[in-house]
């Protein structure tokens, strides 16, 4: 299935006139936190929410599937092993975050019978970019080889949100991945280089063409592209590019822009049993 309508519109991009742009605009073009206004009280809420339901659902926690510390990743198998399987990679530019937060997101597909695994995956600036999109094929394939033993079995659809997103966009072509969504990603690494998040990333020019999805020959499998219509510029430009690229490979998938949605509230969308991301990550086994 492939779909080209860009429903929401494409905003002006600040990344047309970067070169005139000051730092601290920069900076802003991709500051989530500081674009929504209630961020702090969003992040807090998700955090609680996930801390209670972490604990209580049906769960295989703290596996590891590698050496470092955060290579570990938690299991919420269904009822049947042969479920299908959500995989979630979180979100933080890569240098903030774990899978422990990201919790809350369970129940929403896990109420049509599907398993759920988060991986977690280590951080900038312990490691780098090219050493953090390496973990999540190591994770999978973990989950391949162990996932059986604890009643995860079934079809992987890989979905992450924000650095998530661009994680699952790299991985895409896993062997075990049937398809994927990605959520409110960045798919151009050039202009974080000139933000403040790459104090942390320290970003080469290598990294930026090997790891820039926009840059990159296109995965024939299925990739629906999410975003919220109220986010930051660069990140919906980025989810639409990657999009249209994707179009002109004749390469399936949909591009979903969720009305109303910020970096942080379109997560509610994933959270939900009704939420319109569930139904499009149901829709990715049709």
């Amino acid at each position: 299935m492939i779909e080209n309508t860009h429903s929401a519109g494409r905003p002006l991009d600040p990344r047309s006139a970067w070169s005139g742009l000051s730092q601290a605009e920069r900076d802003a073009a991709y500051d989530n936190n500081a674009a929504v206004k209630n961020s702090a009280a969003l992040i807090a809420e998700r955090n609680a929410a996930s801390s209670r339901l972490r604990g209580s659902l049906r769960s295989h926690l703290d596996l590891a599937y590698g050496q470092r510390a955060n290579n570990k990743i938690d299991l919420y198998p269904a009822a049947r092993p042969e479920a299908p399987c959500l995989v979630f990679l979180h979100g933080g530019y890569w240098q903030r975050n774990s899978r422990e937060l990201f919790a809350m997101l369970v129940e929403g597909i896990a109420a049509h019978g599907w398993s759920v695994a988060i991986p977690g995956y280590s951080l900038a600036p312990e490691v780098s970019l090219t050493d953090i999109v390496a973990e999540v094929p190591r994770a999978l394939d973990w989950l391949a080889a162990n996932g059986p033993s604890y009643g995860v079995a079934g079809p992987v659809v890989l979905s992450g949100w924000s650095a998530g997103a661009h994680l699952a966009a790299m991985a895409l072509n896993h062997p075990s991945v049937h398809a994927g969504l990605a959520i409110s990603g960045v798919y151009e690494l050039a202009p974080i280089r000139d933000t403040g998040l790459n104090n942390a990333l320290k970003l080469t020019d290598e990294e930026i063409a090997a790891l820039s999805p926009l840059r990159l020959p296109v995965t024939s499998k299925r990739l629906d592209i999410a975003y919220g219509s109220n986010e930051l510029p660069a990140l919906v430009c980025d989810s639409i590019n990657l999009h249209d690229k994707r179009v002109m490979a004749m390469a399936p998938g949909k591009l979903i822009p969720v009305d109303g949605a910020d970096h942080f509230t379109i997560l509610e969308a994933l959270r939900r049993p009704d939420g319109v991301l569930v139904d499009a990550v149901r829709g990715l086994l049709d």
